[in-house]
């Protein structure tokens, strides 16, 4: 069985450093609504966001963030809205262990990195929040360290 707090690539620096950015740090961040935290892994310029709407027809897709600026927003919206809620588990244990991240290729300075959530969180109210999506990421080598150029999510988890 997997621990969902190591990372799986402890030889790999490159791959290490995108797991360490797009588990470990995101999800930290996400849990303190602190978009300082993650700011500096992203590649602004170009930077493009698909969202999926959890929908394996890609016609159905949408360019819901044209900028970074529009991620962020999202993403903070996002992050206060979780904040807000309470939980009868510990969240950042429940994330963790709903994530996996172990499949990135990468070629020279790009990366496509596929991040899965498979599971969910169980509210003090005993309803369960289900987790049960998808992201493909599109990270570079930016300025010496591994950063997110763009993202393809909120897809279906399996796909089809």
């Amino acid at each position: 069985m997997r621990d969902p707090f190591q990372n799986p690539f402890p030889s790999d620096g490159a791959r290490q450093a995108i797991w360490e950015m797009l588990v470990s740090r995101d999800i930290d961040a996400f849990l303190a609504a602190d978009w300082s935290m993650v700011e500096d892994d992203f590649v602004e310029e170009g930077f493009i966001g698909i969202d999926g709407r959890k929908e394996a027809n890609p016609d159905k897709w949408r360019l819901a963030f044209p900028t970074l600026a529009a991620y962020r927003e999202e993403w903070l919206r996002q992050a206060r809205d979780f904040a807000g809620q309470s939980f009868a588990e510990d969240p950042r244990t429940a994330i963790f262990t709903t994530t996996t991240l172990e499949d990135i290729e990468i070629e020279g300075d790009t990366a496509l990195v596929r991040k899965k959530f498979d599971g969910g969180i169980t509210k003090a109210d005993g309803t369960r929040d289900v987790l049960q999506w998808q992201t493909l990421y599109y990270c570079r080598r930016h300025q010496g360290r591994w950063k997110i150029s763009g993202f393809t999510g909120y897809l279906p988890n399996p796909m089809g």
